[in-house]
């Protein structure tokens, strides 16, 4: 009798909790998904929030753009090192997708795959930590490389997974406020740690960022038991297949499936949003100056930009997500043709301490709400197994083109850094006029 009391009880402040969130105070919102999904919608829209908003935090401590490269440098790992991280976490985590689908349909409990490669994920941060602590150079450098594929194959199983338990346990309209209010905590925890490090200065001490590792890792591991407590009911499972012969099978998508089609191409020309960060950095250091405090400083607008901006997007992306998608998209690529322009008719240090942060906002803002806006158009555009093949094609096919796109502006960096942020800034407005067209999935 107690038990079930403190059931009942558990059930009754996780509905309070989700109608304040999700805003569904005037009857539960069930579209697409199952009857007896819906009952369990409250604790499962609390659990995902938990557990993703710990490992998008987890993320920001132990960023291959941020937190890996300056431990390389600390063990003295090879230059050449530093270029192979953000492609083996980024790539890493898509291109696999393709052949990982195939595997995750046959199975008609999906969450496990999550919480196997989050706890994957989490150990090998540890034994980052590890090898951190014990070795040096180029064997250190070449350890934690390894440990990072490790870890982004595992991210690429979650990835798939997510997507697929998403769409059978949380309802359609309520998607895109699930991932604002994960963006928007996570933004908050990530300021936070943005602000911490400004404090540092010129510190450059190894503990530091073997603490951010420790913290990431301990992170995940709270993101699996939060995740493991979801209810999802058994789903589809006609269409498991062969990895190889489904992964050919699925690539055909891309030609039989126009609107599907449409939007991989959207997507591709919108990476610009994520790629030109490290450009602005790198402008922003020339001007201002190379200190962890002004790292710290962009690290936590970002995060204040996420804060601000996540849960707008979400709300916005229930009712039109190709829309928050084509605008986003539009104001990230703006943003960077503005900096470009103003790198190259040269700035005061005064001003620049203005430009950067605040363009750095900007970015942060719709790079929230390109992500939000894609994610949320592909989990509504399919269902059951469709969603899932959906998935893996898209993330593979942005995986590899990813890889030759870097290639590509890597190139064109090493010429002018401003003339590649044209070129994203451009690719950029070209995806907000295709996404403007895309169907409308989201009514």
């Amino acid at each position: 009798m107690i038990f079930i009391m403190n059931n009942q009880n558990q059930k009754n402040w996780q509905a309070q909790v989700y109608e304040r969130l999700a805003n569904d105070d005037e009857g539960r919102v069930c579209k697409e998904i199952s009857d007896e999904a819906c009952q369990e919608t409250p604790g499962n829209f609390l659990a995902t929030m938990v557990a993703n908003t710990c490992s998008s935090l987890a993320d920001k401590l132990a960023s291959a753009k941020t937190t890996l490269p300056w431990i390389l440098v600390q063990v003295g790992a090879p230059a050449w090192m530093l270029s192979f991280l953000v492609p083996i976490r980024e790539s890493g985590a898509m291109m696999p997708q393709l052949w990982i689908g195939a595997w995750v349909r046959q199975h008609r409990i999906r969450k496990w795959f999550w919480v196997a490669g989050g706890l994957i994920q989490g150990l090998c941060l540890l034994a980052m930590m590890v090898s951190v602590s014990l070795l040096e150079g180029a064997l250190a450098g070449l350890t934690i490389l390894g440990l990072l594929i490790v870890f982004s194959l595992a991210r690429a199983v979650c990835s798939v997974a997510y997507k697929d338990v998403l769409g059978k346990t949380i309802p359609k309209t309520r998607r895109g406020r699930l991932s604002g209010w994960i963006s928007a905590v996570a933004g908050l925890a990530s300021m936070s740690v943005g602000l911490w490090l400004s404090t540092k200065g010129q510190s450059n001490d190894i503990a530091l960022y073997l603490g951010l590792l420790a913290l990431a890792a301990l992170f995940w591991f709270i993101a699996v038991v939060a995740y493991a407590r979801i209810r999802e009911f058994p789903g589809e499972t006609a269409g498991g297949k062969d990895g190889w012969k489904a992964a050919v099978d699925n690539l055909t998508l891309l030609q039989r499936d126009r609107p599907f089609r449409r939007f991989v191409i959207a997507r591709a020309l919108a990476m610009g949003s994520g790629l030109a960060a490290p450009f602005y950095v790198s402008l922003a250091s020339n001007d201002l100056g190379s200190t962890a405090g002004l790292l710290g400083l962009l690290i936590a607008v970002e995060g204040f930009a996420g804060l601000c901006s996540s849960p707008l997007w979400g709300r916005w992306a229930d009712h039109s997500s190709r829309t928050v998608f084509a605008i986003a998209c539009a104001i990230a690529s703006l943003t960077t043709l503005a900096v470009a322009s103003f790198a190259v008719s040269g700035m005061t240090q005064q001003m620049a301490f203005v430009v950067y942060p605040l363009a750095f906002f900007m970015l942060g803002v719709s790079h929230a709400g390109v992500r939000l806006g894609r994610k949320t158009y592909l989990v509504d555009m399919a269902t059951g197994n469709q969603r899932t093949a959906y998935v893996a094609v898209s993330n593979t096919v942005i995986g590899f083109l990813l890889l030759v796109v870097g290639g590509v502006i890597a190139s064109v960096a090493a010429f002018s850094s401003v003339m590649a942020m044209v070129v994203l800034g451009v690719a950029g407005l070209a995806g907000s006029i295709l996404g403007v067209q895309l169907r409308d999935v989201s009514a």
